[in-house]
């Protein structure tokens, strides 16, 4: 019964991508958040590198800290990058 209704609300506004594949894009929605992941991004950068200053024995903690951050922020450049030459392919 449930697939009736499915294929009602189908021929009378045609989706782009199907309910029963993706269930969020009966109601409207469908994508991410591109500005919410670069913040968020941003923020564990900052946390990460916040988390240098604390009691370590060794600097092993510090390495995977600094080299987490670092990989983050080269995937928050690329994002940049692509975003600014996306309108020229």
């Amino acid at each position: 019964m449930a697939s009736k209704a499915v294929e009602k609300r189908q021929q009378a506004a045609p989706a782009k991508v199907d309910p029963r594949d993706e269930p969020s894009a009966e109601w409207g929605w469908h994508g991410g958040f591109p500005k919410g992941s670069r913040i968020a991004g941003w923020v564990t950068v900052i946390v990460l590198l916040a988390m240098i200053h604390n009691n370590h024995e060794n600097n092993t903690e510090n390495v995977w800290l600094v080299g987490l951050a670092i990989a983050i922020v080269i995937g928050l450049l690329v994002d940049i990058r692509k975003r600014r030459t996306a309108w020229r392919r």
